[in-house]
């Protein structure tokens, strides 16, 4: 006998909240990959620069690994669900059709931190840029080009608002650029 669905049980909304930060992060399903190449690294940071522009979004750092992505984002609107919807939505279709592949490409939905407190945001900053280094694919974070921190202070796209991550890294009166490299690369 089919189960039926439990009436008034739906799942819970995601928090959506103007000028918030969010460590935003997504794994493949069964923890396959979900960037196969270059190219399809490409092309996800090709669509998270379209939802930047059209969210109006402050991309502050990401990381992509091989079967999952880490987002620093702050949303002047409270538009994280519409925009992260078109993001993998429109990015698992792309890699579907580019690999002959069908199904779902992520493991459920996206999933969000809410950023409270700047020791938080440095956490999750921090954690962004070590994650290919704790997963052995460097040394250093600045070597995986993958990740945001390669191109801190030099190179990074327009869409990048890494001005803004150092701005929120300005306290206690030092220069933000130094501390934000100090603050991740001293463990």
């Amino acid at each position: 006998m089919p189960f039926a669905p439990l009436a008034g049980v739906a799942r819970p909304h995601r928090e959506e909240l103007e000028d918030g930060i969010f460590h935003v992060y997504a794994r493949g399903n069964a923890k396959q990959a979900i960037y196969l190449d270059d190219a399809d690294r490409q092309a996800y940071l090709r669509l998270l620069e379209l939802v930047v522009k059209k969210r109006r979004w402050r991309c502050l750092a990401y990381c992509l690994m091989q079967n999952h992505v880490h987002l620093l984002v702050e949303t002047p609107e409270a538009n994280l669900a519409a925009g992260m919807q078109a993001l993998h939505g429109i990015y698992a279709q792309t890699f579907n059709q580019r690999h002959d592949r069908v199904g779902h490409l992520f493991q459920g939905r996206y999933g969000a931190v809410r950023i409270t407190t700047d020791s938080q945001l440095w956490a999750a900053a921090r954690y962004l840029a070590l994650n290919p280094v704790a997963a052995g694919l460097c040394a250093k974070p600045a070597e995986w080009p993958w990740g945001s921190y390669a191109v801190v202070g030099f190179g990074a796209p327009a869409w990048l608002d890494h001005g803004r991550l150092l701005e929120l890294f300005s306290g206690s009166g030092s220069e933000p650029h130094g501390r934000y490299l100090r603050f991740v690369e001293d463990e």
